[in-house]
């Protein structure tokens, strides 16, 4: 109550001089006067560099929560229409009601650029010969950035595809020539106008509009970073602050969602060069800064900041208090991917191109690393022969595109503890998950019946949640009967979604998935069996880690990789609120 006290009165003079919030709300119409149903109304605070979204209910109808006092660029966007854009002036303790009026789009051309990236897919799969070689397709050329979004729509001549193709390969997305032979021509005919404005402009259909649960929802943007970031996985801590993770730049965010304030923190490259372990003879992407490359984030129970660098081949520790960082090299395997906490501390994390399984325990300071099992002895001869082939990489010049023909390598991806400790992961391109029990290092492996399980998390009553990335599904394994079942994505048309990772908000079991390829955020009652979709605002939103805060609000990050093909060219931090705004701020208030 002390404690109260004091912060109450440190911050009387910061509330005696904020101006009372403003209000803003209004209607969405054609020109006929009929409401736009699920417009999303969009409120850009310039100064904050933040975004607030909502969406326009049944009549038309939006309001927007408490808004600071300020200048906003006020935009009204739903496919169909051409977006509306105001600058708005509010000042405090204002109430300004805004009708939007928008106007029919009627260029098919148009039209059809307004669809998001996976109704632009389906025309690219649709010319590929077979399932095998459209799951592949979706697998390799998806996994950083959406396929169909504007910036991908080029037409190419064949040495433009060939040097596409090497600089994917350099960047692990490694094509088989079956399917490299044939995407030249599959895409080139796809993204013609020729071909796309028949099928999405001229037989243009919107995608639906939220339903009424989902209409409730506000959506908050931040914008973090820069064009040339990549802005991979975000976590929440406790005190309410967001920690993201940019890949390309090697630095650490914090946002305060609070006050808007963003602080960047650069990670100790240390002696790793650019590239990391991962050097070549082969030139490093032109935008690309990483010589460590942090990837996953997870708070640790005494508060600090846990995360992999995987290209630098090593653990960072981020400590809040001090600001300081503490670096562990991996020496044993490849790739620190995805990492989570025990209920000991204890931090489990993926390496990805060795295929294995790693534990530091921050408290005793023990490291192990368990390998998992290969399929194949050609998949055993793949994942061995990375460290030398690395080692002879720094002198001798290799085609990366040579290995799409050889054994794939499995590739550990998503990873998550069980309550009874033991550690469950995916491999990605082997279709399998597996169990490690961490007292006797037993490895179980199960072939998945969909293709590319990636990130996955447990419900509070044991079931273990799975994202078919290629696949298009949502899947439930129950370890107690080792039964599996799947549910095909909202996402129309249907097999057109990625997503590449889940969460499950476990006071309700409710299930959280990345609408990676769709621009949408969507949800899973496994009591109904009901999804719900939620629209996001910006085009090229391409989400990965999904958290909650303390309110039950949903936390993501838009990580497009390059960031300049998004939107605004900058990538974001998301906030969700399913049931209006408030409750986060409500929750750590009383905390």
């Amino acid at each position: 109550m002390m404690k109260r006290a004091l912060l109450l009165v440190c911050l009387l003079p910061l509330l005696a001089r904020a101006e009372p919030p403003a209000r803003l709300a209004g209607r969405v119409t054609d020109d006929a006067g009929r409401p736009v149903v699920g417009a999303l109304v969009t409120a850009r605070h310039l100064e904050l560099a933040r975004e607030t979204t909502v969406y326009a209910n049944g009549d038309g109808r939006w309001a927007m929560p408490p808004l600071e006092p300020g200048r906003y660029h006020l935009r009204a966007r739903r496919p169909g229409f051409r977006d509306r854009a105001d600058v708005v002036e509010l000042p405090g303790a204002t109430a300004l009601d805004r009708a939007l009026v928008l106007e029919r789009e009627t260029d098919p051309r148009e039209l059809a650029w307004q669809l998001p990236a996976n109704r632009w897919l389906a025309l690219a799969v649709a010319h590929l010969p077979d399932d095998a070689a459209r799951e592949e397709f979706l697998r390799q050329c998806t996994f950083c950035h959406q396929q169909g979004s504007w910036a991908t729509r080029v037409q190419r001549d064949p040495e433009q595809w060939r040097k596409l193709f090497v600089l994917m390969a350099r960047m692990g997305g490694i094509l088989s020539t079956r399917v490299r032979t044939a995407l030249p021509e599959a895409l080139n005919a796809a993204y013609d106008e020729s071909s796309y404005v028949p099928a999405l402009g001229e037989h243009f259909t919107p995608p639906p509009p939220p339903d009424a649960v989902a209409a409730r929802a506000v959506i908050t943007e931040w914008e973090v970073g820069g064009t040339g970031s990549m802005q991979h996985d975000i976590t929440v801590h406790p005190d309410g602050r967001i920690y993201s993770a940019d890949t390309t730049q090697d630095k650490l965010y914090r946002l305060d969602p609070r006050t808007g304030e963003r602080r960047t923190f650069d990670i100790p490259r240390g002696d790793s060069p650019l590239g990391g372990v991962f050097t070549v003879m082969q030139p490093i992407p032109a935008n690309a800064d990483a010589h460590v490359a942090p990837h996953s984030l997870q708070v640790a129970p005494d508060g600090s900041i846990w995360i992999t660098l995987c290209l630098g081949n090593k653990i960072a520790r981020f400590d809040p208090r001090t600001e300081r960082f503490d670096i562990f090299l991996q020496e044993d395997g490849l790739y620190p991917h995805t990492l989570r906490f025990d209920a000991r501390g204890r931090a489990w994390y993926t390496l990805a191109v060795s295929n294995q399984v790693a534990m530091i325990d921050p408290r005793s300071g023990e490291r192990r690393t368990y390998r998992l099992p290969a399929r194949t002895w050609g998949e055993t001869f793949a994942v061995r022969s990375v460290p030398w082939l690395l080692w002879l990489g720094r002198w001798v010049a290799f085609n990366p595109e040579g290995g799409g023909d050889a054994p794939q390598l499995p590739i550990p991806y998503g990873i998550d503890i069980a309550s009874d400790g033991a550690v469950w992961f995916s491999q990605l391109n082997a279709r399998r998950i597996g169990r490690l029990d961490p007292e006797t290092g037993d490895i179980r492996l199960i072939d998945t019946p969909f293709a590319a399980p990636r990130r996955l998390r447990f419900d509070s009553q044991g079931n273990l949640w799975i994202p078919g990335f290629s696949s298009s599904v949502l899947a439930r394994f129950d370890p107690r009967t080792s039964t599996f079942r799947t549910w095909d994505l909202p996402t129309e048309p249907r097999g057109t979604e990625t997503p590449y990772a889940l969460n499950v908000e476990r006071r309700t079991d409710t299930v959280w998935i990345c609408g990676t390829q769709s621009d949408t955020l969507i949800r899973f009652e496994p009591a109904s069996e009901r999804f719900t979709v939620y629209p996001l605002p910006t085009r090229v939103t391409y989400t990965r880690e999904i958290e909650f805060g303390p309110g039950g609000a949903v936390w993501t990050s838009n990580s497009n990789l390059p960031a300049w093909q998004i939107e605004g060219a900058v990538p974001k931090v998301i906030r969700l609120e399913p049931e209006g705004a408030g409750r986060e701020a409500a929750t750590l208030a009383q905390n």
